[in-house]
């Protein structure tokens, strides 16, 4: 079969982003914040329903390929992880750097499972406060991290970014052509029931996908701590505009473009029914506030600005300090 990616920009790509379900926000930005050491790099709101936290972790300015963001809703009932889910998310840290993360685990008390092997490189296991399950991969290829001021983690010893996320699925085979001749990835290995794909561009964050072939397992029910979607890359709207043909083209169902201020997306169900989105690069997190100040306050789109006042007083708090006025926001 000719791969239809061949030709187009999504080889460039991998992973833009990774977006999943937290029931207690204080918690979850202390974890990922204070914890793991990620920067918070956009407060804003679920653009569909904006009475609800939107909140963006990353590396120094949020670079595609390190972001992962949560809608927060205080007291949601946990979800369950089984088929048709982006269940297992793994961060890259450089192996010198895999023994600091066992032992900031240990520090922390922290539960974790490993270190195991695969694919030839040291994997530990553990879980979020909302029980979303995480890995540390020690990864000699993983890029260097964008700093900021007051990193909880020496630079050296911090989280680079993404390293995969993994798909549980019924039919692996459905899953994995749409990565290939759709989204540009190319098959690099299976080890027992997990498939391995990665983008053709090596040395970027967030490049590989992994398929779980999990038979029979019940099916992943939505809720806290599990993944909400998965976005990869576009490089620019040409790129995406092709990618949304060749959806279509292939009988599924995609959205329109939305902007997403920060992004544009598109958004499609891969046949095994995991959400996945499509995000341009540009603009970026820079768009409405300085490199400096990511993360510091409330950002809203100009069509929400309107409703500032009534929106951040239904915001719950999140232990960060308080929501911006409309005076401090515009400053």
């Amino acid at each position: 079969m000719t791969n239809p990616a061949h030709g187009n920009q999504m080889h460039e790509s991998g992973i833009h982003h990774i977006t999943a379900l937290t029931s207690d926000p204080r918690k979850n930005v202390a974890f990922y914040v204070r914890f793991l050491g990620l920067r918070l790099v956009k407060r804003t709101v679920n653009f569909d329903d904006p009475g609800t936290w939107h909140v963006y972790y990353g590396d120094g300015i949020g670079s595609p390929g390190t972001i992962l963001t949560f809608f927060l809703y205080p007291g949601l009932a946990p979800g369950r992880h089984g088929i048709g889910q982006a269940v297992e998310i793994a961060f890259a840290v450089p192996q010198s750097a895999f023994s600091f993360w066992i032992d900031r685990l240990v520090t922390h008390r922290i539960d974790f499972e490993g270190p195991i092997e695969r694919f030839g490189q040291k994997v530990i296991r553990f879980r979020d406060p909302d029980g979303l399950q995480l890995e540390i991969v020690a990864d000699a290829s993983a890029p260097a991290v964008v700093p900021w001021s007051d990193m909880p983690a020496p630079p050296d010893q911090a989280i680079c970014g993404f390293h995969s996320i993994t798909l549980w699925e019924e039919d692996p085979e459905r899953t994995g052509r749409i990565l290939t001749e759709i989204l540009g990835y190319r098959a690099a290995g299976q080890e027992g029931g997990r498939f391995r794909f990665t983008s053709r561009t090596d040395h970027v964050p967030g490049r590989i996908v992994e398929i779980r072939s999990t038979p029979g397992f019940w099916t992943g029910v939505s809720g806290a701590g599990t993944v909400h979607h998965i976005a990869f890359r576009a490089p620019d709207d040409a790129t995406q505009a092709t990618v949304r043909e060749r959806v279509a083209h292939a009988g599924i169902e995609v959205t329109p473009v939305r902007d997403r201020n920060y992004f544009r997306s598109i958004y499609f169900r891969e046949p095994g029914g995991v959400l996945f989105e499509v995000a341009t690069d540009a603009p970026g997190f820079a768009i409405d506030e300085p490199v400096e100040h990511l993360g510091t306050g409330l950002r809203l789109p100009a069509w929400l600005e309107p409703r500032r006042a009534s929106i951040a007083a239904i915001l719950p708090d999140l232990g960060i300090g308080p929501v911006q006025t409309s005076e401090e926001a515009s400053a």
